[in-house]
């Protein structure tokens, strides 16, 4: 029988920007069901820049989308120094590019989600970019929003009322991708603007995290436990659902700078 999986220690890491300070940490763990996790988390440790990607299926397409894409992404965020919208949305066509051509190689199916917030060096925007069905969420004021929609036919279904949220039709939507990385129209990002305030929570959580551990579940541990606290229970949670697929989360806290020393 093979070990249960446990979840590891949550990365960390603090930045102060301007008037606020963040805490961020992050983590992934491959669950029951895969023997290999194919979500890809990344945590930048000179920008406040995170990101997480899921891999379409279980082959090595889906291991080579989310690893191209994270690596593009990465790539270009470090090198403008830190979120710029119009860099952005290059890094994204320049991925769809990067992932189509070892999609072409591999003669297999190739795609990942990707979602990513990145703040700006003065803490007074943060920009949220998003393909796929992996989410964005705020916690704010004891509010908890889903800030991204699913690129999905179950998002587009149950919006217009084709089906019932809890049909089979639903369910069988809920994997039908209209927009990922590695799409042959090679689709544009979603890009968001957010204004980070003192209190608010983030969490960038792939679909083995959204669909297993419930909106209340989500809205709780955001507002009780600290980034790698909420991390570790979050992927515990996931586990103890089922751990039905790879889950990753990262969550951010946007708190009051302190003073100046001196």
């Amino acid at each position: 029988m093979r070990a249960a999986p446990s979840v590891p220690d949550a990365p960390t890491g603090r930045f102060r920007l301007g008037r606020l300070a963040l805490e961020v940490a992050g983590g992934t763990v491959a669950g029951h069901r895969y023997p290999a996790n194919f979500d890809v988390l990344h945590l930048d440790a000179g920008l406040p820049f995170a990101a997480v990607a899921d891999g379409m299926g279980a082959g090595e397409g889906s291991r080579v989308a989310g690893a191209t894409a994270m690596a593009t992404l990465v790539e270009a965020v470090r090198a403008a120094g830190g979120p710029d919208p119009r860099r952005l949305r290059a890094a994204v066509a320049e991925a769809q590019s990067r992932v189509r051509d070892a999609g072409a190689r591999l003669a297999e199916l190739t795609g990942c989600t990707l979602t990513a917030l990145l703040v700006e060096p003065d803490g007074d925007l943060a920009w949220i970019v998003h393909l796929g069905d992996s989410r964005a969420y705020r916690w704010r004021g004891g509010l908890l929003e889903q800030l991204t929609v699913d690129h999905t036919m179950a998002w587009v279904g149950v919006l217009n009322g084709w089906y019932p949220a809890d049909s089979v039709e639903a369910a069988r939507a809920r994997y039908h991708l209209t927009r990922y990385v590695g799409h042959p129209d090679r689709p544009e990002a979603d890009l968001l603007a957010v204004t980070p305030r003192p209190g608010d929570r983030y969490l960038l959580c792939t679909d083995g995290v959204a669909d297993q551990v419930g909106h209340d579940r989500l809205r709780t541990v955001l507002a009780d436990a600290g980034p790698a606290e909420a991390v570790h229970a979050l992927l515990a949670d996931s586990l103890a659902a089922g751990g039905r697929d790879n889950a990753t989360a990262v969550v951010l806290h946007v708190q009051p700078a302190p003073p100046a020393p001196g």
